[in-house]
């Protein structure tokens, strides 16, 4: 089996030094020999050193493409170390690109190499025991930390220092790893798997709140922006003095795309009052399926660059899957 190992930066390459956590010249786990299985080959590339807020779509297309040609040129899975904080970002940017194609891990660290208790190196073992397995084909992307498997399209960074920090609200982990085997227990989600090679597209996030009026939504002029996600209350409704502002965008054929806010749960349009997600269906407002909101504006990206991104009809179908 032979396994690509993509470094891309993040806590499990920094060490812990008298001014904070911050990234060193020489990633500490480029040069470890890993105790793996005889008949593994393992290939390392360094693909960026950053911590995960710089990370951009620019880096998560140049993994996208890497992995890509990984698969035509011989590689059975890839593993891709990665900072935690936008980690679910680009686990769910790959799969939405590459899909089923091979098997991808994605892990990381909340403690950095020379901290007590680092978890990096561990966590990089498993991913590595995730992508080498048989088990793995057809899995898609997933998330690896923790002894557990996480699906990209449910996981959620839910902690800010805990090494249990990747939870998936609703659906729970799709598998975990015992000392000897890797145990899948959850069938991944069908997904339309779209291969885009550009990531343009200007898609802010707006949060919704008790009292929120459509003022905010003036701030933005409908014509500069390529689509909208709102992050909206309970089961997807909004306060009513916010309505008037998303009028603008539908009228200016701009996708609205709408999240809960909750950790748990489905957007679904139940409610009938002034605001309820009824009447922003009926307005013409996509309620997506499950992902959060951040994921939700990637999926709408991802969309604005495919070969449907001009079929209104096709867009809003694969944004509700």
């Amino acid at each position: 089996m032979k396994i690509l190992i993509l470094h891309t930066g993040g806590t499990i390459a920094m060490h812990n030094t008298e001014h904070g956590v911050a990234p060193d010249t020489t990633n500490p786990l480029s040069h470890l020999a890993l105790p793996v299985a005889p008949d593994t080959e393992l290939v390392t590339e360094e693909m960026f050193n950053l911590p995960s807020p710089h990370i951009t779509l620019k880096e998560m297309l140049a993994l996208s493409l890497r992995i890509r040609t990984a698969a035509q040129t011989g590689f059975n899975g890839v593993v891709i170390t990665h900072g935690t904080d936008t980690l679910e970002e680009t686990a769910y940017f790959l799969q939405e690109t590459i899909g089923n194609l091979i098997p991808v891990a994605l892990t990381g660290a909340m403690r950095s190499s020379n901290e007590l208790g680092s978890d990096g190196l561990y966590n990089l073992l498993s991913a590595i025991r995730v992508a080498n397995s048989t088990a793995a084909l057809g899995r898609g992307v997933v998330v690896v930390m923790n002894d557990e498997i996480h699906a990209a399209q449910f996981v959620t960074k839910t902690h800010t220092t805990n090494v249990a920090t990747f939870r998936s609200p609703t659906f729970g982990p799709v598998g975990v790893l015992t000392k000897h085997s890797v145990r899948f227990f959850q069938s991944p989600a069908q997904q339309t798997c779209i291969p885009i090679t550009s990531v343009a597209g200007r898609v802010p996030i707006i949060k919704a709140y008790a009292g929120m009026t459509d003022s905010f939504f003036k701030l933005f002029e409908p014509q500069k922006l390529d689509g909208l996600v709102i992050e909206a209350l309970g089961a997807g409704n909004l306060p009513p003095k916010a309505i008037p502002g998303l009028h603008r965008f539908i009228e200016a054929q701009v996708p609205v795309v709408l999240v809960s806010r909750c950790f748990n749960g489905i957007a679904e349009p139940v409610y009938s009052y002034e605001g309820g997600g009824v009447e922003l269906a009926e307005m013409g407002i996509i309620f997506t399926q499950g992902i959060n909101a951040q994921k939700a504006r990637l999926k709408l990206i991802i969309g604005l660059n495919s070969p449907f991104a001009k079929d209104t009809q096709a867009l809003t179908s694969f944004l509700k899957e």
